[in-house]
């Protein structure tokens, strides 16, 4: 008798339920944002709680199909599309387990959004602070397995910072129960540590609990104009310094970020009565009522009287606040219609951005003539979003060709300046070869032996990390 292929014997052992290969179902989940990768898999799975998870991972190993999971589709390096691999999605793992102010602490499964974390909290007069542009749609889990970081990283810090305990399902379908709401627990290795940053290479996560904060009861948000990003680290030095470290969010972006997204985003406008060469968003926050908006105006003033910043406008309520945040928000959405870019996640020492910046941009513009520089990001914990994009009207193959070496002499320069050429996006399918060419070969032995005692067969994520 002949023996069913692989995948007829997957779903001969799961339930109908947990599984799909409705074409149309599964098409959104082959494709990311930015279009680079397609991808193919036989069959979507889609357990509905751990147990499932479990089971579906278990039948994966035993049959030896590879697996890549998927959050809420929101990467950008392409490490969530699977080439030819079973696609394991975590969209009905939405439970909220446990809100408990007391602790401080959420416990959530992977499949909730960001945003739902946040409302979860909300609820419970607590904040949980992560947040990026994709927060209605990026996933918990998506978030671990990337240890991103957003917009109140010099706060709060990233995704590593603001884990308690997760919940994974190990390559061979064991469960691996870490959930606990403690801050100190020195009983041996931190294993959570494991999955945050992993990119799902060393199991599936299904559930984490994570830290929650006070609300802040004062909030205050300026966009201000600067001539640089030198002054832009020295506004960010004196604003810490004025505020005792009430300050909750500091992104940078150049003025030919701003215009795009004047051009190309609509219901926008103009931050400042005049253009600037780049801009700051600022924004303080404290528990204490009405302080952040007693500090702004001070950092301000005594920034316009150091000579650090040209212009400034202070948010008179939510809604131009809210106007300031979509202009940062929509950088990369105000890139698209321009065609390819060159895209760079890097971090180094916020000593160091403003070298960066200069150093990256001549790189940038001496292997293409004519391309334009878009840098932004998050200024106060280093993280540089660097896109090189196309001439306007100049030729997209030629500068498609120059993107290899355009990208290896600005991460050349990061490296050079004890950066990451990955800060927060992680290294997907897009990064995991070049990355390492930077690590040193102690660190890739560790990484690799790791991986190998959890997943021998290399059967979770294989396309992705070392």
């Amino acid at each position: 008798m002949e023996r069913p292929s692989p995948i007829a014997a997957l779903k001969a052992v799961l339930p109908e339920a947990v599984w799909t290969e409705d074409a149309d179902r599964i098409a959104p989940r082959l494709s990311e944002w930015r279009g680079r990768w397609r991808g193919e898999t036989p069959i979507m799975l889609l357990p509905r709680n751990t147990a499932e998870v479990s089971a579906c991972v278990r039948a994966c190993a035993e049959l030896g199909l590879p697996i890549t999971t998927q959050g809420g589709n929101t990467g950008l390096v392409g490490g969530q599309i699977p080439l030819g691999e079973v696609l394991l999605s975590t969209e009905r793992l939405t439970a909220v387990r446990q809100v408990s102010p007391l602790d401080d602490a959420l416990t959530v499964e992977s499949g909730v959004t960001l945003l739902q974390a946040q409302q979860a909290a909300a609820e419970v007069e607590r904040l949980f602070p992560l947040s990026l542009a994709a927060e209605g749609t990026a996933t918990v889990g998506g978030v671990i397995s990337t240890n991103a970081g957003g917009t109140a990283v010099l706060r709060y810090g990233v995704m590593r910072d603001l884990v308690l305990g997760i919940e994974a399902v190990l390559p061979d379908g064991r469960v691996f129960k870490g959930l606990r709401a403690l801050r100190k627990n020195n009983t041996g290795y931190d294993l959570k540590q494991l999955f945050i940053g992993a990119e799902g290479t060393l199991g599936v996560v299904t559930a984490a609990t994570l830290k929650l904060f006070p609300v802040m009861r004062s909030r205050a948000t300026a966009m201000v104009g600067l001539n640089d990003p030198e002054a832009a680290i020295r506004l960010l030095a004196l604003a810490k310094s004025e505020t005792g470290g009430g300050v909750d969010a500091f992104e940078l972006m150049k003025r030919i970020g701003i215009e795009l997204v004047l051009q190309h985003i609509p219901d926008t406008r103009e931050p400042l009565d005049r253009p600037s060469p780049w801009y700051v968003l600022l924004e303080l926050a404290s528990g204490e009522p009405g302080a952040a908006e007693a500090a702004l105006p001070r950092v301000l003033e005594r920034a316009l009287s150091e000579r650090l910043i040209l212009d400034a406008a202070i948010a008179q309520n939510a809604a131009q606040a809210a106007a300031f945040w979509r202009l940062r928000e929509e950088q990369s959405a105000g890139q698209k219609p321009e065609g390819p870019g060159w895209k760079h996640d890097v971090s180094v020492p916020v000593s160091q951005v403003a070298a960066f910046i200069d150093q990256a941009t001549a790189a940038a513009e001496s292997t293409c003539t004519g391309a334009r520089v878009s840098a932004f990001g998050h200024v106060g914990d280093g993280n540089i979003h660097f896109d090189v994009l196309m001439p306007s009207g100049g030729d997209r193959a030629a500068f498609e060709a120059a993107r290899e070496e355009g990208s290896r002499r600005i991460h050349d320069i990061a490296d050079q300046l004890s950066g990451s050429i990955s800060a927060e996006h992680g290294l997907g399918r897009l990064k995991t070869a070049e990355a390492a060419r930077y690590k040193d070969p102690v660190e890739l032995d560790l990484q690799r032996a790791v991986r190998a005692a959890l997943d021998p067969r290399r059967l979770m994520n294989p396309g992705v990390l070392f």
